[in-house]
């Protein structure tokens, strides 16, 4: 998953980013809504986690622009403003989730979790096709009983593949997905990671699960 982080706090904003990656998602970091729409209009993301009281534009007018143009990017407002009219305000304005500050930070990813399960559409941290199983917040994967043991950016090429199973991705994709602007690999990256995750969770059972569509990108589907 790739998330943006929108805080205009520098050692506040490091540290949401930093205790995000640690849990394998790609993060950029900007300090005040004008800057977000500037990434925005550049990547896509899967969360947005945002502050309200900001330099230049603030969150709420941040996300009345997003919702007017159609982007429903999910949206957790972290401030201190806590009273009800507050939490109203976000939720109105086009925010999905509110979290007061100081929070902790394991609620925070459990959040995060949770409103990428309502986009997806799966009822919980696990994904499974055929005989692969993923579990998003043990950070395990298994295929026909056995563990498979991923790096940090394997496992989120596979949740990435297992979120859009069935939908052909292609190299640009998933580079933005994983990857964010600060990144600066090879242009083969994505074949040579694609190439890692094969090996470990294709090589030795029945049925291969990653396919490549020539000219265009992979699919993770049954057949």
């Amino acid at each position: 998953m790739r998330i943006l982080v929108v805080e205009d706090e520098k050692h506040l904003n490091a540290i949401i980013a930093e205790a995000i990656e640690d849990e394998g998602y790609s993060v950029d970091k900007c300090y005040n809504g004008v800057e977000a729409l500037e990434y925005m209009a550049c990547a896509s993301y899967d969360v947005i986690v945002l502050d309200i009281m900001m330099p230049k534009m603030d969150g709420l007018t941040l996300v009345r622009t997003l919702r007017s143009r159609g982007d429903a990017t999910p949206v957790l407002f972290l401030t201190s403003r806590d009273s009800v009219a507050d939490k109203v305000a976000g939720l109105e304005s086009g925010g999905d989730y509110y979290l007061v500050k100081p929070f902790n930070f394991d609620e925070l990813l459990a959040v995060i979790r949770a409103m990428t399960r309502k986009y997806t559409q799966n009822r919980s941290n696990v994904y499974s096709m055929d005989d692969l199983t993923l579990d998003a917040s043990a950070k395990t994967v298994t295929r026909a009983g056995k563990a498979i043991d991923l790096t940090s950016k394997e496992f989120s090429l596979l949740e990435y593949m297992l979120r859009n199973r069935g939908v052909v991705l292609s190299r640009e994709m998933i580079e933005n997905n994983l990857w964010n602007y600060d990144y600066e690999g090879g242009t083969n990256v994505v074949d040579v990671y694609i190439g890692y995750l094969r090996k470990k969770m294709d090589t030795g059972f029945g049925k291969k699960l990653i396919h490549t569509v020539w000219g265009t990108g992979w699919v993770l589907r049954e057949d």
